[in-house]
């Protein structure tokens, strides 16, 4: 009837990226999967890529409440820079849709109280066709930090996949070497999966703070859940390399935008936070129902991902009526427990033991349901608790003793 995962969450002694960034997961906004690469300003001004856009989001961060809980990068994706490099070599931004150029954007960010985050790629070209870092790895990162960007996604397209734990590294150094703090933020580890090359995470974690694992997530239900199954079905090498200032990246959150339901959100919200992963949004803040910005903005949720320790949760229990459950270490002996359905015609009812999850604290644990902040009692190892968990909904549980 299930298949019970032995728990053994720990921490290998692995290397982070030293630059004192990204202690916590990263939290913010960005362009890519709700607007695409859209540069055609004439035709739809309020949704193309542009200083525009990211200063209006920026806006909404902090007028609607985001700053306050945590978020604070304002990234923006591919096909923001000119066709072509100035006759310096330097990277600079498109005239048109960034007339003001990103060094101004940096600043607006920074009064604002956020951070701006920007794109480039390791090959020749960007996945879009823009200017790519090969053979300018130095200068682009010099670039960035005199125009005062805090994190930089160096994506992998039109390269030599074979070079990248070399080139990756190299580029983090540059960053460093500049002196000015910039979270880097790796496809790498993505690029070589596809291409079928054995991943060194040790390394992939000595040289970057945040990393893509697996494929773009897409506005869709069914990507969320591939997405998880790829972080179940790999948790023991990715838990391991989870830690402050190092942490895996399954992408962005899509909630408010068009496929997911609200309890689909939630799900989305609890699985990213069980797993330390980013919160990085891509959806139009403008116009977001209230029901996905009061989930955004769950404190207490907020707070497992959040949680000092950075380690990544694993799955612990799979059941054959379309549960599953994971479990989070977090600070003071606490726990976090989600509790996923993929049953998406009809409630389940969930009934187990503490111990059945390999919690065996003799004492036990109080129970706190996260998104109502509703106390569920205390239970010790071997007292049955029963939850009736929604369609295609997580419950996200803390456990304290």
């Amino acid at each position: 009837m299930f298949l019970p995962v032995l728990l053994g969450i720990c921490v290998l002694s692995v290397h982070a990226l030293d630059n004192g960034l990204g202690r916590t997961p990263p939290m913010g906004w960005m362009t890519w999967e709700r607007f695409r690469c859209n540069t055609n300003c004439a035709a739809d001004p309020d949704n193309c890529i542009s200083e525009k856009l990211m200063m209006t989001m920026a806006n909404h961060l902090v007028d609607d409440g985001y700053k306050d809980v945590g978020y604070q990068y304002v990234n923006v994706d591919d096909c923001w820079p000119a066709k072509e490099r100035d006759g310096q070599g330097r990277l600079q931004a498109d005239p048109d849709r960034f007339p003001s150029g990103i060094k101004a954007l940096a600043d607006y960010m920074h009064s604002k109280g956020l951070k701006l985050g920007i794109y480039e790629d390791y090959g020749t070209k960007t996945c879009a066709g823009y200017p790519g870092s090969l053979g300018h790895l130095e200068t682009d990162a010099e670039t960035f930090a005199e125009w005062g960007v805090d994190m930089l996604k160096m994506d992998g397209c039109n390269s030599n996949i074979t070079t990248m734990k070399k080139g990756y590294p190299q580029m983090s150094t540059y960053l460093n070497a500049t002196g000015r703090p910039i979270l880097f933020s790796c496809s790498w580890p993505d690029y070589e999966r596809a291409a079928g090359i054995k991943i060194n995470y040790t390394l992939v974690a000595e040289y970057c703070n945040i990393w893509r694992n697996y494929v773009d997530i897409q506005d869709s239900w069914n990507y969320v859940l591939q997405i998880i199954d790829y972080y179940a079905e790999n948790q023991d090498i990715l838990s391991s390399v989870s830690k402050p200032g190092s942490f895996n990246d399954p992408d962005m959150l899509i909630l408010g935008d068009y496929a997911l339901s609200v309890y689909q959100a939630k799900a989305q919200f609890a699985m990213w936070a069980v797993m330390a992963a980013p919160l990085l949004m891509s959806n139009d803040l403008r116009t977001l129902d209230p029901r996905y910005r009061d989930i955004l903005q769950n404190k207490q949720v907020i707070k497992v991902n959040q949680d000092p320790l950075g380690i990544m949760g694993k799955r612990v229990l799979k059941l054959a009526i379309g549960l599953e459950v994971w479990l989070r270490p977090l600070v003071d002996q606490s726990y976090a427990m989600v509790i996923l359905s993929r049953n998406d015609r009809q409630p389940v009812r969930f009934n187990t033991t503490l111990d059945t999850l390999g919690l065996h604290r003799s004492e036990g644990y109080d129970l706190m349901e996260l998104w109502d902040n509703t106390p569920l009692g205390r239970f010790k190892p071997f007292d049955f608790f029963t939850l009736n968990v929604d369609p295609s909904f997580a419950e996200i549980i803390r456990l304290t003793p």
